[in-house]
Parts: C-alpha cells; structure tokens; sequence
C-alpha cells in the first residue's frame, strides 16, 4: 500500500509555547501542517507564524487568513464553508473539507481533500463516525478513494491501518497528537506520540 502521509492539523486556540512545538514536530520530520485557528486574528496568526522557522513555512498550510498564504510563502489554502475561495495564484496547493462520498466526484480541481468524520473524533465530543466500512470500501473500488483524499476524525496509531485498507491516501491528525499537551507542555509524551502516528503511517 505505500505510506500514508501524515497531515498535522494544529490546536483550534493559539497557546502558549505553540510556535516552539511546531518548530519540533517540524525538525522530527512533520510532513504538512493544517494551520486551523478560526478565532484567531490575522494579527496573531501572523504573530504565531513569524516564530516558526521560515525554512518549514512551505509546510504550512492555512484555513484563514488566506492573504499571509502569500506574505510567508507558504505551501497553500484550505478551503471550507467559512472560507470557500482560494487566493489569488501563486498557490503550490489548494485543497478542501469533504463531508460525504458524492463531494469526492469533484475533486479533480483539488490537491488533496480531507473527508470526514472517519471514525469517532477524538477531540470532538459527539463527532461520530460517518461512513459504514462496506461505503468505504465499496468507494475504493470505484476510485473515489485515492491517494488525493486523506482520511480525518478520530485518527490514531490504531486507527491508521483501517483507513489505509479503505484506499485513503493520507491521514490527518489532531487530537491523538495534541491530547493535553496545550496545558501540560509534556514535549517528549508530544514527541512519542508523533512517533508512533508516523511509525504507523509509514508502515502501511
């Protein structure tokens, strides 16, 4: 089956010490960041952005504040309901939220999509799974599911062999990477978790 790659969606509040966290998972070898802040000003995440390391902003990925896409060089723009046009080019990647199977019949325009919820969130009281396997597997057979569409909500190192057997071509994770850390600031738990989501990534 190949890797799976491995997409970082960021905390949904700015906290302290973020940017230094970032600038770790990035040397430990973090592939693409989702940088999802929806309260959060330009102002501060402009603030958030200027601390982590220009050599990784072409990592980066934004979901707001499409303008700072440009200003930092950053790899692209995430759009969704909230923001559904993307900046002006130059852009390397524009990519989407998906919410059901049909959406993935459009996404030839796209980089990459993610589509959700997979399994039950981990970060998301209430945020259950929305697709029975059998869909899954059946929308694999037709091609729907491919090595552009990455599979989000309740990832983790067990979960990620499941959704590689469904034909996603990525994972993107959040809260089996985060857990506590924003309060804690347990850098090595942070780090060996991000170990093993890689790990079980790249074994697939």
């Amino acid at each position: 089956m190949g890797t799976l790659a491995l997409v970082v969606i960021t905390a949904e509040a700015i906290f302290e010490g973020e940017a230094a966290a970032l600038n770790k998972l990035f040397e430990g070898g973090m592939g693409t960041l989702h940088l999802r802040k929806p309260t959060a000003s330009e102002k501060e995440l402009r603030h958030l952005l200027l601390q982590v390391n220009a050599a990784f902003h072409e990592r980066i990925v934004l979901h707001d504040h499409f303008a700072l896409a440009g200003a930092f060089r950053l790899k692209g723009a995430h759009l969704s309901r909230r923001n559904p046009v993307p900046p002006p080019p130059p852009i390397n990647s524009v990519s989407r939220s998906c919410h059901s199977l049909a959406e993935l019949e459009q996404i030839g325009d796209f980089s990459y999509v993610l589509l959700s919820p997979i399994f039950d969130s981990i970060s998301k009281k209430g945020y259950t799974q929305a697709f029975a396997r059998e869909d899954l597997l059946s929308a694999k057979a037709k091609g729907l599911l491919n090595e552009k569409v990455v599979a989000l909500g309740g990832v983790s190192a067990a979960t990620i062999p499941l959704a590689a057997s469904c034909g996603f071509g990525g994972v993107a994770v959040l809260g089996a990477l985060w857990g506590d850390f924003p309060k804690s600031k347990d850098e090595r738990a942070l780090m060996k978790r991000f170990g093993e989501l890689r790990a079980a990534a790249q074994k697939q």
